[in-house]
């Protein structure tokens, strides 16, 4: 059952993230995720200052919270200021893990928040962090139902928002001419991104979750750019990597979420060899001399 509810929780992940990474994959903002899953350190030292608790809710919101005005930023600085968009995702991210980093040397150095926890997760943790219910009854592992939980409603805001989401990734100005809000679509994007990544951050960690937001869609990508087939590519990807990085640990007896991100890489570095190996070489007809 172990390697059940870690193998689980690794699909619920990966094909939380793959999903909104299609998005940002189109979108060319990949890289929102990394700067999310870092700006999101002071929410969580000012949630933890002012709830006193380290519960999964304050967590959560504080993280939630910082992770919205991360995107925010971006956005704001990308359009008022002129900034491309990497070079203001840099600004951001960097600017607010510092923060991050100085409250908890100010505030909190006493506090046990472990480094690697934080920047690379532990997966293998999941079957026992249990969601116990006030009679004694287990239920079981506690990620595993708010990863559920938060796959359901990105399912459910993609299903419902598709035409919009389609529209605003491929040509924002015919979106806009259709009378469609793009400036709308991304922020209720990237409030999806930033709750995906809260909520994976706490049982997967920054490195998986950024690993499952680019990898698998990038690989779809070079396989289709129909976006459906796109999705569901990313789906089957997620699931395999999940599966396959788990046993790949069990039988390295290394880190879990490591194996994960390397397969995740070898999937791409795959398909991408195999595409260049497959592609018809055209040959040029040789130059003729010019006689004078």
């Amino acid at each position: 059952m172990i390697a059940f509810w870690i193998i689980l929780t690794g699909s619920l992940v990966a094909v939380t993230c793959g999903l909104l990474g299609c998005f940002l994959v189109l979108r060319k903002m990949s890289m929102v995720g990394d700067a999310i899953s870092h700006a999101v350190l002071p929410g969580i030292v000012i949630a933890f200052l002012l709830s006193g608790s380290r519960e999964t809710l304050p967590m959560l919101l504080g993280a939630g919270a910082t992770g919205l005005l991360a995107t925010f930023l971006i956005e704001y600085f990308h359009r008022r200021a002129g900034l491309q968009t990497d070079a203001a995702i840099g600004v951001v991210f960097t600017f607010l893990f510092a923060v991050g980093i100085i409250l908890i040397s100010a505030f909190a150095g006493q506090v046990d928040i472990d480094q690697d926890c934080v920047l690379y997760g532990e997966i293998a943790y999941v079957p026992i962090d249990l969601w116990v219910t006030g009679n004694g009854t287990v239920m079981g592992p506690r990620p595993v139902y708010i990863l559920s939980c938060v796959l359901l409603l990105v399912a459910a805001f993609i299903r419902l928002g598709y035409k919009e989401l389609k529209l605003t990734s491929f040509d924002p100005a015919f979106a806009s001419a259709l009378g469609i809000s793009t400036a709308l679509w991304h922020y209720l994007l990237m409030a999806a991104v930033s709750i995906t990544t809260v909520s994976s951050f706490e049982s997967v960690g920054a490195i998986l979750v950024i690993a499952f937001l680019i990898g698998p869609p990038a690989t779809a990508y070079l396989l289709t750019h129909d976006l459906k087939r796109m999705l569901a590519i990313t789906v089957a990807l997620g699931i395999f990597i999940a599966f396959t990085g788990y046993w790949m640990a069990y039988g390295l007896n290394a880190s879990i979420a490591g194996c994960m991100a390397v397969v995740t890489g070898l999937c791409f570095a795959t398909v991408f060899v195999v595409q260049r190996l497959a592609r018809p070489k055209i040959s040029l007809p040789a130059a003729t001399e010019a006689t004078g």
